[in-house]
């Protein structure tokens, strides 16, 4: 009967002492850090409680995003044919996509330059193939 409130390794209830702990990141199988995010979301007062499953939720989502963008970005860096990410390669990565640049619409990313664009107006016109003008105008007034 004393087995039963004992914690020895062999036989009893409950988990032994010498086992590791495991953080509800690794039950949720995720990177970003739930028991971080669930302290944010406790002090940052956004309701009177804080449910179990929601900080597990938004780091899965958080880490979906983050996932997402790298990749484009990794993308963008081998393009230009460079092997480490750069804040140009995350511009350029969000830019490209119509929902991140939506989403990220009003962030300004330091670093990050902006897109290469010309205005077609600015273009020079392109010259049919009749002969719609009878030889080289110069810039004669």
């Amino acid at each position: 009967m004393s087995s039963v409130f004992t914690n020895a390794s062999t036989g009893g209830r409950g988990k032994p002492k010498s086992s590791k702990s495991v953080t509800r990141s690794q039950k949720a199988g995720l990177q970003f850090p739930v028991g971080r995010i669930a302290r944010f979301l406790k002090k940052g007062r956004y309701a009177q409680r804080v449910g179990s499953g929601s900080p597990v939720y938004l780091s899965a989502v958080l880490e979906y995003l983050a996932a997402e963008v790298l990749e484009l970005a990794g993308n963008a860096a081998r393009d230009n044919k460079k092997t480490r990410i750069i804040p140009r390669h995350i511009q350029l990565a969000i830019r490209n996509d119509d929902e991140f640049s939506k989403l990220l619409g009003t962030v300004t990313i330091a670093n990050g330059g902006v897109l290469p664009n010309i205005h077609q107006n600015l273009l020079p016109k392109k010259v049919g193939k009749g002969k719609g003008e009878v030889g080289s105008v110069s810039q004669e007034f």
